[in-house]
């Protein structure tokens, strides 16, 4: 059974006053209940293309027809607001909440409301998050791509607007996010009021140019995650701040950690916001600094072109980053030539291993064209079955009867 539909005035006028609303239908995938965003046009929306939201009203009288189970706000880059997902902290029958999300949602202190399904809570603010992680456990972080379903079931002694909380979120994520060289306390402390910036990681460099360092990522074994990256295609990833991660953690190893070339770099790219120069910590860095920060500390091994042939360095691989994007333990360095002159048997396995590449980047491509057009055609299939529902029920509804006085059916309705 579907939760109540929220009322208007159950909500904050400045979430309402933006058209970033969609429906939700509860559906199973995989044997597990999900809830899918669902646009009034018919079909599927997404978190990504705003062409499928609408207002809040014409999302609220979609699900009150029936034709979905809710209403959800859409989190984009474009807007201020972050959503914090507190799942399984509370008890559906007595409202009692575990210590953690009590604690989160008292540091807050913005619009909370309970979810769906009774046991846990949703928490409205606006902010923007650190790099790194947005998922642990049974906490969610959200500021683009995704959506929230949003039921009006506003928590007692909870303000009913939503507040500027992006100090209270870096503290929230330094404590459940730890990555390497994280200073926890860093808003928390003690009476000193100076806090001093970390200081540099001591790393390599390499007399790379920016050019040279686009061009080796791109062909490396995985230039196809850095090419999408560097396009600025954050769909593999929950949210922006993790693909900025992964693209400043395979910079940071091609670049030998040069932070000043990151930054160059990343600014060309097409992963680069305004939210880059915004100053996010007590120390004074900015969001970008901290990014680089971390995705260079959290690098291991770096690229020394005195070492490795470019052969090699095509060769190189480098596994998928971690969801929360620290980069840890991703390279995977070739074994030094045994000679600096590639033999005939060294050139075909090269030139073979190119190819099988090429092939792979082929299957790839069409494997991604593949599930596109699958993903359209089961919005068309569930609109033609929205439809059909819609035509049954007002077949239903009017009882009809032919010239004899008979009922008659769908078909011969269709027929008419």
């Amino acid at each position: 059974m579907a939760p109540p539909l929220p009322a208007r005035d159950t909500l904050p006028d400045e979430l309402l006053e933006r058209d970033h609303w969609v429906g939700w239908r509860k559906q199973t995938r995989d044997g597990a209940e999900t809830k899918v965003p669902v646009s009034v046009n018919g079909g599927y929306a997404s978190a990504t293309d705003a062409a499928t939201w609408t207002t809040f009203d014409d999302a609220l009288a979609y699900a009150t027809d029936g034709a979905a189970d809710g209403v959800g706000f859409v989190f984009s880059t474009d807007d201020p607001y972050v959503g914090v997902d507190l799942d399984k902290c509370r008890s559906r029958k007595t409202g009692e909440t575990d210590e953690w999300a009590t604690e989160i949602i008292d540091q807050l202190a913005s619009y909370t409301e309970v979810s769906p399904s009774g046991t846990g809570y949703h928490v409205i603010v606006r902010g923007s998050l650190p790099p790194g992680g947005n998922r642990t456990g049974n906490l969610e972080l959200y500021e683009d791509a995704r959506f929230f379903t949003v039921t009006g079931d506003h928590v007692d002694e909870t303000p009913t607007t939503v507040a500027d909380r992006t100090d209270e979120l870096t503290e929230i994520h330094g404590a459940y996010f730890e990555t390497q060289h994280t200073q926890r306390d860093q808003h928390t402390s003690n009476t000193d009021s100076t806090i001093q910036k970390p200081s540099a990681v001591d790393t390599p460099g390499n007399d790379l140019t920016d050019e040279d360092v686009v061009e080796r990522a791109s062909n490396a074994a995985n230039g196809l995650k850095f090419s999408r990256l560097w396009k600025g295609d954050t769909s593999a990833y929950d949210s922006h701040s993790e693909a900025d991660m992964a693209l400043c953690s395979i910079l940071a190893f091609w670049t030998g950690g040069d932070a000043a070339q990151i930054d160059r770099l990343l600014r060309d790219s097409g992963l680069y916001r305004k939210k880059w120069d915004d100053v996010h910590f007590a120390d004074g860095s900015t969001y970008g600094e901290k990014t680089i920060e971390r995705s260079v500390s959290g690098t291991s091994e770096f690229y020394d072109p005195s070492q490795w042939s470019t052969t090699a360095g095509r060769s190189l691989s480098r596994t998928d980053s971690t969801r929360d994007g620290t980069g840890r333990g991703d390279h995977q360095p070739p074994r030094k030539p045994t000679s600096a002159t590639p033999t005939d048997s060294e050139k075909i396995a090269s030139a073979r291993d190119t190819s099988t590449l090429e092939r792979l980047r082929d299957l790839q491509s069409h494997l991604e064209a593949t599930l596109a057009e699958n993903e359209r055609l089961q919005a068309e299939l569930e609109t033609e079955r929205e439809r059909r529902r819609e035509l049954e029920a007002a077949v239903a509804a009017e009882g009809e009867t032919d010239e004899s006085g008979r009922g008659w059916s769908l078909f011969g309705w269709f027929r008419r």
